[in-house]
């Protein structure tokens, strides 16, 4: 909740566990999803390091798990710094630990990093409005996602529930036309009675026998191996091209879809129109980008555009 309201999010590190824990995993994947552009990683402490190996053994270590919860092809930088220490008064650290370890170009770089997190954490109030445009980008396209892909499930049941139907009047209609032809030329009662019965316990076997597997279709079809299924036939593109971000995308949007289908019901959930989903693409398309440059006119030209 605060993560979300945040325009900064600062997520620190240190040497002796660098990212292996589940608990810190489980917030990457998350709490912390798809706040990419406001996270800050913090690999902190790294004057404690005795050794260049114990470094690069750490920094691997945190790349490698942070690989497991960012679909990402490039991991996002890893800012690694340190705390200042107390000074001496002839200006020398009283850490002896970090002397022996890092040299005074290491600390600089170090120091430096440290200085560029403070920059980025004092430019948030500016960073505001951008972070709310963003959220709304995301959440617009969490929505469209989830619209497109829940209406191609809730096309394919009802086409299924109205070809069962189409089956049950034909043969309804069938049977009734039998009994009249058999009334019209006076075919023995026996004969008409028959006809109607078996329409009657044809037909509502029928039903019973349609609405059974079409309980079964749905089960299937709000299964999370047909969903995947249908977000790769409405994003054929995207799947083709290996698209990390609409990957990222479905990974949000799958399990509280399915939920979503699940509670509502197939027969029951509202359709989708092209008109809703061209409105929202046009959000995409046409507001957000002129929301930023209304925000941001020294970047993206006059503030009369």
């Amino acid at each position: 909740w605060m993560a979300e309201r945040a325009d900064v999010v600062l997520l620190f590190f240190d040497p002796d566990k660098p990212g292996t824990t589940g608990e810190t995993l489980n917030i990457l994947l998350h709490s912390l999803g798809g706040m990419d552009h406001k996270l800050l990683i913090v690999l902190n402490k790294a004057d404690q390091f005795k050794k260049i190996h114990d470094f690069a053994r750490a920094y691997g270590s945190l790349c490698w798990n942070l690989s497991k919860v960012i679909p990402r092809k490039d991991l996002p930088r890893i800012f690694t710094m340190c705390l200042p220490v107390a000074s001496t008064t002839d200006g020398e650290a009283k850490s002896a630990t970090t002397t022996e370890a890092l040299d005074r170009h290491a600390l600089a770089d170090l120091h430096q990093s440290r200085d560029d997190v403070l920059a980025e954490v004092m430019k948030a109030p500016k960073r505001r409005i951008d972070n709310v445009i963003t959220n709304l980008h995301d959440s617009v396209h969490l929505l469209l996602m989830h619209a497109v892909v829940a209406e191609d499930v809730r096309a394919r049941y009802s086409k299924r529930q109205w070809e069962n139907r189409m089956q049950e009047v034909s043969s309804l209609v069938l049977g009734v036309g039998l009994s009249a032809l058999g009334i019209h030329f006076d075919v023995p009662l026996q004969f008409t009675g028959g006809v109607v019965g078996a329409t009657v316990i044809g037909v509502g076997g029928m039903h019973w026998f349609n609405s059974s597997k079409l309980k079964d279709a749905e089960e299937q079809l709000t299964s999370i191996e047909e969903l995947s299924a249908s977000f790769q036939r409405t994003h054929p593109q995207e799947v083709s091209e290996a698209d990390e971000f609409y990957s990222a995308i479905w990974a949000r949007i799958r399990d509280p879809l399915r939920l979503s289908l699940w509670r509502s019901g197939l027969s029951d959930f509202p359709a989708v129109s092209k008109s809703d989903v061209a409105k929202l693409q046009n959000i995409l398309d046409q507001e957000i980008p002129r929301l930023r440059r209304l925000a941001s006119p020294s970047h993206h030209g006059s503030k009369y555009t």
